[in-house]
């Protein structure tokens, strides 16, 4: 990482505030506990959300929180006989809502989070961490301004301001690790996630183990490339420190 970035688990108030006061970009990981056929970790949506901000966090200095690796698996992949930790859309958003809303209310207004479950925007996982940001903004926006803050002639020059360092938009975003925008194809534990996960964790995926399994989203893992793990994990990680730095949103 940077020499100045950290890992909020393991630091003191001294560099939390620093972060804060600078306004430095907080990045919030998040992922499942789901089954990923016999040769991927369950861990693996989580262990590349949080590989992907330690990479942000080695070209900018940033604050990283602890990984969310509870998340909305579904039973879509195997049911729970698979040992999948599936919690459900609205405690889910709920409790995305909560850390979001301790951390505005601390004073942090350069919040990211990192979905690293299924891809599309409309999909459980990032509909709810979408809905809990812009909910909060809006709730968060009231509480400070008094209702009608919008319409107060006050803000007449709301929309002219929000290329600003303060825009409320931009407190809070929400990126994928597979934007097709980027054109970084998704599958699951097949040669495109395993990929970016062993570049990111070597040794994570264990090919010699497929065999166990039959399943047929995982049968050609076989072919991941090392390269395309190191081309789509440079996009994405780039793609974020453009967004953050030049205050955008990914949404």
């Amino acid at each position: 990482m940077s020499t100045r970035s950290f890992y909020m688990a393991t630091a003191y108030p001294r560099e939390v505030e620093l972060a804060k006061r600078e306004n430095w970009p907080v990045l919030l990981p998040v992922g499942t506990m789901e089954y990923h056929s016999a040769h991927c970790p369950f861990g693996c949506d989580g262990l590349v959300a949080q590989g992907l901000m330690e990479k942000v966090a080695e070209n900018i200095d940033c604050m990283i929180l602890p990984t969310v690796w509870y998340g909305v698996s579904s039973y879509a992949v195997g049911g729970p006989e698979k040992n999948t930790i599936n919690m459900d859309v609205d405690i889910f958003e709920g409790y995305v809502y909560h850390i979001l809303k301790s951390l505005l209310r601390s004073g942090f207004r350069n919040i990211n989070i990192m979905l690293c479950h299924q891809s599309e925007d409309i999909l459980p996982t990032a509909a709810a961490c979408i809905k809990a940001a812009k909910k909060l903004t809006f709730e968060f926006l009231e509480e400070t301004q008094g209702t009608g803050w919008w319409g107060d002639n006050r803000n007449k020059t709301f929309y002219e301001n929000l290329s600003a360092e303060d825009n409320p938009w931009n407190w809070i975003r929400v990126f994928n690790n597979s934007p097709k925008r980027l054109g970084i194809p998704g599958d699951h534990a097949g040669p495109y996630e395993c990929a970016i996960l062993e570049y990111l964790r070597p040794g994570s995926i264990k090919l010699e183990r497929l065999p166990e399994s039959d399943d047929w989203f995982a049968q050609d893992a076989a072919n991941m490339s090392p390269k395309f793990g190191a081309d789509a994990v440079t996009r994405t990680v780039d793609e974020v420190i453009k967004t953050i730095r030049e205050g955008l949103s990914p949404l």
